[in-house]
């Protein structure tokens, strides 16, 4: 029974040599002691209550200490970070924006009536809600999109008017994806898996009062995207998205339900001879001009990247700005200003954004600071323009343009927790080369007290996606990291990331999967030629794809780093492909390959963690949401296990009200101190105080 306790006691600290080794043995006794395993249970439930106070009631965990409070008061500051999300103009004509922040323990949506005001909460959902105010409405009128529990099966709400009970109009069980809504405010499209749970079939949905779905397009594992309502209600531009790479521009007639492919811009030359797309074509962005009649995009036919072209339907020719086509970028967002026919763009410049507007044939550039723009729109009488900016030293706040005045005005102010904005640490651009000399991006963030007689540890931060990008924003937890650890952060986008080409793209698919990995060697390669950077001290972090980079790294590089957070993860590509939700499984096989075909399968069985999980040495930190609807909790389940076959220490963190991601901040706070404890311990090689 005494050893029983103990182990129980000890299990907390697993991490130590001393505690490794008692474990190890008291198995072995316990193996022979029947009673003794009674026991065990009885001491697990009767300290399992108290065991960390700080822990919230929907998490469990393995291997986790206590969380010192010292630790907590440490991170506070940097947890207390707040951005703001412009999520449109309000249409009521009392004027302002509205807002998505979160002040209690998920994000709601505020009213912010002019810069500088105050933020008016006007959402008070115990889940993370978003949504917006209904276009052509005066009296305030709102729909909102929240899921239960982080499943992602979104149920859509309105709230009549600027006060009241948000009502529940879709049916609480399946599916939702609120798509575009008709200039009057009274119909919107929505695609739903009612019909078998898979397909997300296109609706026609009345938003003045309740009424029956129209069904406009059944679609066959297949999926399908609305984008934009003509000016004149008769029409919708809509594309099959096959991958990143590949999709297929088409109109949908309301009345007749007729599906009609956009006219499609034929391949041409570039100046070497050789054509251009070595991959797909893809079609994105698709908005329709103020006369129904002009329809903008961005696409690839012609290029690496998502360039913007402007289609005329009645002739069904494409034109394109000498100045849009000068750009070699990716176009990320197109925005219609119904009364004027002005256009904004944003492109992104190798991870930071550039907003763009054309009227008539005038282009000019919007001068804005370094940051990362989302979401934009005009006000109704289009003098404005909104939007996000999350810069690289500040958070995320709302901004509008004046567009005859030429003037940027920022609506909100992101908190920091108390800290100095001017200690903040922003992060340069660097390159190194790949095992096949591929040039690889990545933004450093170098702590300023490292030198070479002072060398930091490193973090090397995954992306998910894998068709993702890492951009220069500002992150709270790295500044701690930076500031308050000495940890030098990496945040690389290795082949398979967006917003480098097309090609760049399709470099990691299918069988090519681990040449992402390789990338990760290589950059460690390159913190080992740098003078301040320890390369005895590296972990690496990622959530969702970027989990199985994680762990695939710590089965490649097992003496080249000394720990791993793996949040959400891949780990063994079967497995997940077989359970992932219906409805995003296809697009999933098209980027991993095919879990059916014999020939695919035998490369997963090769590169898989799970088959390779004996390899790992590292620490390890598994966190995951039991109710995730891409990555299902039992990849976690598969791989914390096997790892401490190993006798590698290994914390999981499980949360029964999550998903993919901790939204709720209670959750993700404690994660937070979890990971930096973690880390303390297994990179810098010290105990938080």
């Amino acid at each position: 029974m005494i050893i029983c306790y103990l182990r129980h006691r000890v299990a907390f600290f697993e991490n130590t040599h001393f505690a490794q080794k008692f474990l190890r043995k008291s198995d072995a006794m316990i193996r022979f002691h029947p009673v003794c395993l009674l026991v065990l249970t009885l001491v697990n439930i009767a300290f399992s209550e108290d065991a960390d106070r700080r822990r919230p009631t929907a998490l469990t965990t393995t291997g986790v200490p206590e969380i010192p409070s010292v630790l907590m008061e440490r991170l506070r500051q940097y947890q207390s970070v707040r951005s703001a999300a412009f999520r449109g103009w309000a249409q009521d004509g009392n004027g302002g924006m509205l807002v998505a922040t979160q002040f209690g323990n998920t994000a709601q949506l505020h009213r912010v009536y002019q810069p500088e005001g105050r933020r008016e909460q006007i959402t008070f959902e115990e889940e993370p809600a978003s949504g917006q105010f209904v276009p052509g409405r005066t009296d305030g009128t709102l729909l909102l999109e929240m899921a239960s529990g982080g499943n992602e099966n979104f149920q859509i709400y309105r709230r009549l008017g600027q006060y009241g009970r948000p009502e529940l109009w879709t049916d609480g069980k399946t599916r939702n994806l609120l798509g575009p809504i008709n200039d009057a405010g009274t119909q919107a499209i929505m695609a739903n898996n009612r019909r078998n749970g898979r397909d997300m079939d296109l609706f026609l949905v009345p938003l003045g009062e309740k009424g029956e779905w129209t069904e406009l397009m059944r679609v066959d594992n297949q999926t399908w995207h609305a984008h934009d309502w003509s000016p004149d209600g008769k029409r919708i531009l809509i594309s099959q998205y096959v991958s990143i790479n590949e999709s297929h521009p088409a109109i949908l007639e309301i009345a007749t339900k007729k599906v009609t492919p956009l006219p499609l811009l034929a391949q041409q030359l570039s100046p070497n001879g050789q054509t251009v797309a070595a991959a797909g074509v893809s079609y994105t962005h698709l908005r329709f001009g103020k006369d129904s009649q002009t329809v903008y995009l961005a696409t690839d036919a012609m290029s690496e990247f998502q360039q913007f072209f402007q289609l005329d339907l009645a002739t069904s020719q494409y034109s394109q700005l000498a100045k849009a086509k000068s750009m070699t970028w990716d176009v990320e967002e197109i925005a219609v200003d119904r009364k004027t026919g002005a256009v904004a763009m944003v492109v992104n410049e190798e991870g930071s954004s550039a907003l763009w507007l054309l009227d008539r044939n005038d282009v000019r550039q919007v001068p804005i600071s370094t940051g990362v723009i989302d979401h934009v729109e005009f006000t109704p009488d289009g003098r404005h323009l909104g939007f996000t900016l999350a810069r690289p030293n500040a958070p995320a706040d709302a901004f509008s343009w004046d567009i005859p005045e030429k003037k940027l005005t920022q609506w909100t102010f992101g908190e920091v927790g108390g800290l100095d904005p001017q200690t903040f640490i922003e992060p340069t651009l660097v390159r190194f080369p790949s095992f096949d000399q591929r040039s690889i991006p990545a933004f450093y963030f170098a702590p300023k007290n490292a030198t070479a007689n002072q060398k930091a540890p490193v973090i090397i931060q995954i992306h998910g996606g894998p068709e993702s990008q890492s951009r220069p924003t500002f992150s709270g937890i790295e500044q701690f990291y930076l500031h308050e650890m000495g940890i030098a952060v990496l945040v690389p986008n290795v082949r398979g990331s967006a917003g480098y080409g097309k090609t760049y793209l399709t470099l990691d698919n299918g069988p090519l999967r681990e040449d992402s990995v390789k990338d990760i060697g290589a950059l460690l390669d390159w913190i080992a030629q740098q003078p301040e950077l320890d390369a005895s001290r590296v972990a690496v972090s990622g959530g969702s794809y970027g989990g199985f980079m994680v762990l695939s790294s710590l089965t490649h590089f097992p003496d080249r780093l000394k720990a791993g957070v793996d949040s959400v993860g891949i780990a063994n590509f079967i497995t997940f492909l077989e359970t992932t939700s219906a409805y995003r499984r296809d697009l999933r096989r098209v980027e991993y390959g095919d879990e059916r075909d014999p020939v695919m399968r035998k490369v997963f069985e090769r590169i898989n963690p799970t088959a390779n999980a004996h390899k790992i040495r590292s620490a390890l930190l598994v966190a995951h949401g039991k109710n995730d609807p891409r990555v299902p909790f039992t990849e976690a389940e598969l791989i914390a296990p096997l790892v401490r076959k190993n006798h590698a220490p290994v914390w999981t963190v499980y949360a029964d009200n999550e998903g993919h991601g901790f939204r709720r901040r209670e959750n993700r706070d404690y994660l937070t101190a979890a990971t930096v404890l973690f880390l303390e311990q297994h990179l810098v090689g010290k105990v938080a105080p």
